[in-house]
C-alpha cells in the first residue's frame, strides 16, 4: 500500500473532493446499468424498452454556478417534454376521440424556457458578455436589466 500526499488550498481540496465524488457516482451508476442490462438480456428478439432518466434533484442555492444554471435549464426542458407528452398530447387525444375526461390544469413553463432561450434571453446575453473583453457578473446583470 502506498500513500501519496499533495498539499492543497482549501478550495483545491474541496474541488478535488467534489471531482472524486462525481467520478465515484458516475462509475457506480455505470456499474448498476451494466448489471441491469445483463440481468434483462435475452436471446429472444423483442422490442421491449426500459428507460431510466437520471437527473439531478431540483435544487435551490443562495448562489448558483453556471453548472447549476445548465442543470436547472435541462430540468426545465425535461419538465416541458413531460408536460407535453403526459398532459397536453394525451388530453388532446382524449378530446379528439371524445372520451369523457376532466382536463388537468398543469403549469406551463414556457415563459421560463423563453427567458433562457429567446432572442435577448439569458443565453444570448451570456454569449454577448463572453465576447466582450471587460465582462463581469455586474455588467451581465446591468445588460439583462437594460434589455
Amino acid at each position: 500500500s502506498e500513500t501519496y500526499t499533495k498539499n492543497m488550498s482549501l478550495q483545491q481540496a474541496v474541488n478535488a473532493r467534489n471531482a472524486l465524488a462525481k467520478h465515484i457516482y458516475a462509475q457506480l451508476f455505470n456499474w448498476i446499468v451494466q448489471h441491469i442490462n445483463k440481468a434483462l438480456h435475452t436471446t429472444v428478439k423483442q422490442h421491449s424498452f426500459i428507460g431510466v432518466l437520471d437527473i439531478y434533484g431540483f435544487e435551490t442555492f443562495e448562489y448558483n454556478s453556471f453548472e447549476q444554471f445548465c442543470i436547472n435549464y435541462a430540468n426545465e426542458k425535461l419538465q416541458q417534454q413531460f408536460n407535453l407528452h403526459v398532459f397536453k398530447l394525451e388530453q388532446d387525444e382524449y378530446m379528439k376521440e371524445q372520451i369523457p375526461w376532466t382536463l388537468i390544469d398543469f403549469y406551463d413553463n414556457q415563459p421560463c424556457i423563453d427567458l433562457i432561450e429567446a432572442k435577448l434571453g439569458i443565453l444570448d446575453l451570456l454569449d454577448e458578455e463572453c465576447k466582450v473583453k471587460k465582462n463581469s457578473p455586474i455588467l451581465l446583470m446591468l445588460s439583462a436589466y437594460n434589455k
